[in-house]
């Protein structure tokens, strides 16, 4: 994929398959999910000071350019796999 030369600006370049798969299939790290887990159980009962909802906020930022990046990874992989098959 380091070659690829295209004006899809949504292909992610100079990243290997290997880069781009273990992309695809991260996570949030385990620490910040049960963080996340116990701000939104909380947030739901309106039990959240400033500072925590600034941190709700901030991992929840996080989660979305997560997933972002992810989907961008896959679809550069299945870019990838349908120029090969042509």
């Amino acid at each position: 994929m380091t070659n690829t030369s295209t004006s899809d600006a949504e292909i992610l370049t100079g990243l290997s398959q290997n880069e781009l798969q273990a992309l695809a299939e991260s996570l949030l790290s385990p620490k910040a999910q049960v963080q996340l887990e116990d701000l939104l159980g909380r947030n739901a009962e309106h039990q959240l000071s400033a500072d925590e909802i600034a941190t709700l906020d901030r991992l929840l930022e996080q989660v979305d350019q997560l997933n972002i990046l992810k989907t961008r990874a896959r679809y550069t992989l299945n870019k990838f796999h349908l120029r090969f098959k042509l």
